[in-house]
């Protein structure tokens, strides 16, 4: 228990780090188990950069910024249409950028270029690539450290979680070839990735995995970082789609190597309030 709180000791770390800048919400608040989409879910074929919220409605500047842009759905003389439909970009202090996306209408928005927390900007609609109905699709964007960054660090939280829940894990070696960990006794020592059942709402905050009571990988779903033109998790190493998601029916915890004897292999997956779920398997490695 001792080493699993300090990993919350460094999930609380980097809230710290974004104390002094704090963002409203962008649509009237709703239950935090009542979202569309959880930042970093796997949608439309990639990781996701957005928050995506349930509710029809509104759509409001979360902090005082400078309209740096107004994104149209149907940009004149553009073959390339865009993926977030309407969409408005607001410039925040400490090189902070919101985006909203998948708005009905941001003509109101071209004559405006100072705006101030909760100003009105649209109201969410079909405009997008959107999976679902006409959902907010929401981001935030650090450019000193060159991430999205999970909506939810930065803005107040009620309601309860929904539930995260570990469910068929398995761990698939260099081959390809995985393993169901509630049932295996024995496997070969060597590099594995350890999945969960992937849920199609939820994504953990963090998901650490210790193997005989080390910690071996943290990956927290914090942020997600550009790597050729592609979002990565960051965990001990980058985690790119491939891996985060390799099939859509399972969802990454972590990598490890795992070494020869008898092993005690735990998962834990916690939630942003910090609520954790925890799993343990062991089995023999030669």
């Amino acid at each position: 228990m001792k080493k699993i709180k300090k990993l919350l000791a460094a999930s609380v770390l980097f809230a710290v780090s974004y104390m002094n800048f704090a963002f409203d919400w962008p649509q009237n608040e709703i239950m935090s188990d009542s979202f569309f989409s959880y930042f970093a879910q796997l949608r439309g074929g990639r990781i996701s950069p957005s928050l995506v919220f349930s509710n029809t409605e509104a759509v409001k500047a979360a902090d005082n910024g400078r309209i740096l842009a107004l994104i149209t759905e149907h940009p004149e003389g553009d073959l390339f249409e865009s993926t977030l439909g309407n969409a408005v970009i607001i410039s925040h202090e400490d090189d902070m950028l919101s985006v909203y996306g998948n708005l009905d209408d941001v003509s109101e928005l071209h004559s405006k270029y100072e705006v101030s927390a909760g100003d009105h900007l649209g109201e969410s609609s079909l405009s997008g690539w959107q999976e679902g109905d006409s959902c907010l699709e929401f981001q935030v964007i650090d450019l000193k450290s060159k991430c999205f960054i999970n909506p939810r660090v930065l803005m107040p939280r009620i309601g309860n979680e929904l539930e995260i829940v570990l469910h068929n894990v398995s761990a698939v070696n260099k081959a390809g070839i995985s393993y169901a960990l509630s049932s295996v006794q024995t496997l070969n020592a060597g590099s594995y990735l350890i999945y969960n059942e992937r849920q199609d709402v939820a994504v953990p905050y963090k998901t650490s995995i210790f193997i005989n009571g080390v910690t071996v990988e943290n990956i927290f779903y914090d942020s997600l970082y550009d790597v050729g033109g592609k979002l990565n998790l960051k965990g001990r190493d980058m985690h790119s789609l491939s891996s985060v998601y390799p099939d859509g029916k399972r969802a990454l915890l972590g990598e490890v190597v795992i070494p020869r004897g008898h092993n005690e292999l735990t998962v834990v997956a916690s939630d942003i309030l910090g609520k954790e779920y925890q799993a343990t398997y062991v089995f023999e490695a030669r």
